[in-house]
């Protein structure tokens, strides 16, 4: 065998997301793109700031010394120094930049708290439904990824999470708002999610980590508010990236924010510094971190995404769909007509309309749609979305 058998039963495991991405393409393909309708793959279709534009060419042209040399692996101190205001702004709390990394998206910086933090048989616990490369993140750095269900309202569980807590459980992953539900997870909540952290990691006899993945932080709607958890809980970090808020997800730029009060952070820091560059990494792009020194506070127009988000929920509402509105994200994740998630996608196959099965998130029983898409994509789905509605619901 060519490639180890871990990595070959990966592959199998692999993102329900990507392999109906795949099937898209191969769809396209065949019947063209126009004949497609593709709500698989969270990928931004607006175009960035504008702004974003004019600095990036500007820094193109300057004399900057040494612009695309090596740098301390955190990354620039005065990009962090900067970021590193917004944020304590953001979330009511004084940060400095010795407290931010700048990182390779979220997901590069996911992969750096979990290895800065894991031991072998450690494990993370994340609420379901979620996000499914958390898995492969965690195995990457010799943990274990549990999840536990959330609330019918796709809230978080508190009770449940508690009672999944033992002296081999290092983090707890959270998502808000989350991927796929667009759930944003009220203050009360994780002020009960904290309180709970706090009481069980004395209980173990270790500290209990909460993870923050907020790539979504500023896709919200409705005047809804997303709550700090550094407000919560003292041993957090929050992981973010500007991927979906600038439009930028190929530009891999993104940071991590420790809170100043938890417990061991200079230790946590160096671990996480170290990290960064021994995973290869090494530092953030030198060039995007310059650029959203300058347009951090910049963001896509919000107002695009809520008009094809209540566009999506009421055409759907109209045929008959049962789902959440979503606080936030790009996502709309109904319940499967009969209850089968994956009659469900290929029913809609069928149609030509491209989603995801609710298990691909740890939870059956739905489906997500991305609604990144096109308005022309999303009017001229109803007809195949009404089509496989009868054809599940008529027994």
């Amino acid at each position: 065998m060519a490639i180890s058998r871990r990595i070959s039963e990966m592959i199998e495991k692999s993102s329900w997301i990507r392999t109906m991405f795949e099937t898209g393409s191969r769809m396209k393909a065949q019947y063209g793109p126009d004949q497609v309708c593709d709500f698989s793959l969270g990928n931004p279709n607006l175009a960035p700031p504008e702004r974003f534009n004019r600095v990036l060419i500007s820094l193109l042209k300057s004399d900057i010394p040494r612009m695309h040399s090596y740098m301390p692996n955190a990354g620039y101190p005065e990009v962090r120094e900067t970021l590193a205001r917004s944020i304590s702004n953001e979330h009511g709390i004084e940060l400095n930049s010795s407290h931010l990394i700048m990182t390779c998206g979220a997901g590069g910086g996911l992969n750096v708290a979990l290895k800065t933090l894991l031991d072998p048989g450690d494990h993370i616990l994340v609420s379901a439904p979620g996000f499914m490369e958390y898995f492969f993140y965690a195995d990457n750095h010799g943990g274990t990824l549990h999840m536990v269900k959330s609330r019918d309202d796709f809230d978080l569980d508190v009770e449940k999470i508690e009672s999944r807590i033992t002296g081999d459980t290092a983090a707890v992953i959270v998502n808000s708002p989350n991927n796929p539900s667009g759930k944003i997870y009220p203050e009360s909540t994780l002020r009960a999610l904290g309180d709970m952290l706090t009481s069980k990691s004395r209980k173990i006899g270790r500290t209990v980590y909460l993870l923050s993945d907020e790539p979504y932080r500023k896709i919200v709607f409705d005047d809804i508010k997303v709550p700090s958890v550094f407000s919560c809980y003292r041993n957090s970090i929050i992981i973010s990236s500007y991927s979906k808020d600038l439009s930028i997800p190929g530009e891999r730029i993104g940071w991590m924010a420790v809170h100043p009060e938890a417990e061991s952070v200079d230790e946590f820091l160096s671990g996480a510094i170290l990290c960064n560059r021994i995973l290869g990494y090494v530092n953030a792009p030198a060039l995007m971190q310059r650029v959203v020194r300058e347009i951090h506070d910049e963001s896509i127009d919000v107002s695009v995404y809520k008009r094809k988000r209540d566009m999506l929920c009421a055409g759907l509402k109209r045929i008959g769909y049962d789902f959440r509105v979503p606080d936030g994200t790009f996502y709309l994740f109904p319940k499967a007509p009969g209850g089968d998630d994956l009659a469900v996608v290929s029913a809609l196959q069928e149609q030509r309309i491209l989603t995801v099965p609710g298990r691909g998130f740890g939870l059956q029983g739905y489906f997500r749609i991305a609604f990144c898409v096109e308005d022309e994509v999303i009017h001229r789905s109803f007809e195949g979305f009404s089509r496989a509605y009868s054809e599940l619901t008529k027994n």
